[in-house]
Formats: structure tokens, sequence, C-alpha cells
């Protein structure tokens, strides 16, 4: 269980400070990045979302709903893949240190520079595994499901499915896999889930990407299926969205893709789809 409180519907934090991306990409670790600069931003209130953004999807539910939500997500920004490295700088910085990033899985601070594909360093993890719909990476990223991540562990989950137990993941205090399934720590379970089910709703099969659905079982290869969903759920419960989660959010939707993940500003709406 996470140690986050357990409120099911905040409204998002007033203001946030959302900071501007670094020069410089490359699909291997660049040149150490220039000073951040910081920009603050303030945040839009839930209210105003419903107002505006989600006002076709209230009082909706189950595959309504999950329509509904599809059309307005899928009014995205495309961005390559060589700016994911400057963008995850900026959505998984380290709020107690600007020149790091939080990993996803491990919960290290690393520093943003040190991104690349060797043994220590971060690199790109796709929550939603590339293989599973076999996507690549012809129809570029979507940065709501990609996280900075250590190299090692990153490789350690490959495509496994999502699911609990296994055996202590070396390097990675909290996370445990086994052959076909890769449990992440407890304080970033609702992330994980809130990011496949993001995946589920805005791909549909109606655009380059496969139609991408949760389902309850594990070892699902390269079918557009992950799961289990039973247990995505227990841990989006377990685990509601908390500040860095709201504030990433937020700098995807203002400064790079203009879309939304709404199960981090409705959580409840993941009960109300599956």
């Amino acid at each position: 269980m996470s140690r986050r409180h357990l409120p099911y519907r905040r409204p998002l934090l007033a203001t946030l400070a959302a900071f501007a991306i670094l020069a410089g990409t490359a699909a291997a670790a660049p040149a150490a990045p220039a000073a951040p600069v910081t920009t603050p931003v303030a945040a839009t209130p839930l209210a105003t979302l419903d107002d505006t953004y989600y006002q076709d999807a209230l009082g909706k539910t189950g595959t309504q709903l999950k329509s509904a939500l599809h059309s307005i997500i899928s009014v995205q920004t495309k961005i390559s893949y060589s700016q994911v490295w400057d963008a995850l700088k900026n959505t998984d910085q380290d709020p107690a240190n600007s020149s790091d990033v939080i990993l996803l899985y491990t919960g290290r601070s690393e520093s943003k520079s040190d991104n690349g594909g060797a043994v220590g360093q971060w690199n790109r993890e796709h929550v939603w595994a590339k293989s599973h719909g076999d996507f690549g990476t012809s129809t570029g990223p979507d940065i709501h499901h990609l996280r900075p991540e250590d190299v090692t562990v990153n490789s350690i989950r490959g495509n496994k499915d999502f699911d609990n137990g296994g055996t202590a993941v070396s390097g990675a205090a909290g996370n445990y896999t086994d052959s076909d399934s890769f449990e992440p720590r407890d304080a970033v379970k609702g992330d994980v889930a809130r990011m496949i089910l993001y995946m589920a709703v805005r791909y549909e099969g109606d655009d380059a990407f496969a139609d991408l659905e949760p389902n309850d079982q594990v070892d699902n290869g390269s079918a557009p299926n992950i799961g289990r969903l039973s247990v995505l759920k227990q841990w989006s419960q377990e685990d509601p969205p908390d500040s860095f989660e709201e504030r990433r959010n937020d700098v995807i939707f203002d400064q790079y893709q203009h879309n939304r993940n709404p199960f981090i500003d409705h959580p409840e709406w993941v009960e109300a789809i599956w």
C-alpha cells in the first residue's frame, strides 16, 4: 500500500512550477545541458477543465465515457523521439534538485545529463511496451507513458506485463519481477496503472497505432494488450495521483502534447470505464 493519502478526487494544485526544456537532443547521451530556466506556470483548476476540456465527457460512463475521452485526448501535438530526451528532463525533474530527474522504478535522483545506453545511465522506458501491438517508433512517441529509468532496470522490466509478485529486482528496492510480469514500487503503482489506461483510451486503432487494450492476463507477447487489468485498477485506487504526477500532466499539456491523462485529473473514471 502506498504511503500517500487516498482522496479519490482532488483538484489540481493552484500553482505549479514548469520548467523550460533544455537545448540539444541526441539519441545517445548528450553533452551536459545548459542551466535550467524556470518559468512559473499556473495550473488550470479542475473545475475549469471540466467546463472546457472535459465538458463532453461529464456524466458518461462505460463505453460512452471511453469514446468521449478518446475524442478529447486524441487532439495531440506529436514530438520526435530525439525530443523526448529533453522533454523528460522537464516532465520528470526532481522537485528537490533541478539538475536531476527522478527515475520511475528505482526512485533514484539522477543527473539530467547522464542519459544514454550505458550501465548506470538512464534511458526512455516505454511503460506500454512497444512490442505489445508492435507499434515501433514510426508513429512517434507519447510522453504520457514514457519515463526516465535506469538502463539495467529498464532491461529487466523489458516488455513484461504488470502484476503482483516475483523476486526482488537488484538495485531497485520495492520492485519485483518473474518470467512474465513486473511489479513496480508502491509509490508509482498508480502512476503505472494510469499510464497504461491512458494508452488504452488514446489509441483505439483509428490512427497509426494498434487498438491498445488492457486485459486480465500476463504474457501477452506482441498482442496489443497489457495486463493485469484487475491489478492495475487496484494500484490506481491504492496509489492516487500526487503532486509530481499532477505537475507532469500539466507540463505535457501546457508545453508538449497539449493533451492530458484524464485518469490523473479524474481517478474515479478508471472504475467508471472498467
